[in-house]
């Protein structure tokens, strides 16, 4: 009974270790990669296909709206330009106002 007891438990250690694998797989053949022509030439023209797809995508403004936002920008320009004049003018004047009251 107890010689049974040891093999079952032999059999159960067995069981819970994995056995090594005795045949090795073969190794997969490698497919030769087609040259650095080829490839750059599949990327470029998958690159081209892309850039066709998203510029169907996009949707191109009017005339008017081009006219519209343009008239927009110059005026904040015009607008941006007079404030930085004024600025400008005004710190000159406050300048030239301290330089003659202490140089004077």
């Amino acid at each position: 009974m107890a010689e049974n007891n040891a093999k079952n438990e032999k059999d159960a250690v067995k069981e819970s270790v994995p056995e090594k694998k005795a045949d090795k797989k073969q190794p997969a053949k490698k497919e030769k990669k087609p040259n650095w022509f080829v490839r750059t030439g599949k990327s470029i023209g998958k690159w081209l296909h892309e850039l066709r797809l998203e510029l169907k995508k996009v949707v191109w403004p009017t005339r008017k709206e081009v006219l519209h936002n343009t008239l927009a920008v110059i005026a904040c320009v015009l607008v941006v330009g007079i404030c930085i004049w004024v600025f400008d003018w005004l710190s000159a004047a406050v300048i030239r106002a301290l330089i003659d009251l202490f140089a004077g």
